[in-house]
């Protein structure tokens, strides 16, 4: 079993974003993961960027086959992945990309969790907007 913590982090709405994931497998050492995203994003679509770059990074360390719970504070990306819907044409996209990498996982449960449980995630994020930050930075 594998569980994941994950978040983003916005400057500005939209903005540059950062990312974070914290995997803690049951039978080795946790891992860190922080990032920047690209593009200018609303904080929601960076939450959609983080989910996609765990879908991503657990199918490249083909772990697909164990249980995977993911945890997030965004109650908007777990009430969309959960009734796999979403009004707003915005988060479609976002959608569409996890629609087609969760059939790969034998069960992936994604789970709310309150901002002040999710501390760790949240520093990696803050981690990965700062990369974000630099790079943009450096493109002006």
């Amino acid at each position: 079993m594998i569980k994941a913590f994950i978040d983003a982090s916005t400057k500005g709405n939209p903005g540059p974003s950062g990312g974070g994931i914290l995997l803690l497998p049951t039978d080795s050492p946790q891992e860190q993961y922080h990032f920047s995203l690209k593009g200018q994003l609303t904080n929601h679509e960076a939450e959609f960027a983080v989910f996609l770059h765990l879908l991503h990074l657990l199918i490249e360390k083909q772990q697909t086959a164990e249980t995977v719970l993911v945890y997030s504070d965004s109650k908007v990306l777990v009430s969309t992945v959960d009734h796999n819907t979403t009004k707003n044409p915005l988060f479609l996209p976002w959608l569409t990309a996890i629609q087609d990498l969760l059939p790969h996982f034998q069960l992936l449960i994604l789970q709310w969790l309150p901002e002040s449980q999710n501390k760790g995630a949240d520093h990696l994020a803050r981690q990965g907007l700062a990369k974000a930050l630099k790079l943009q930075n450096r493109r002006k």
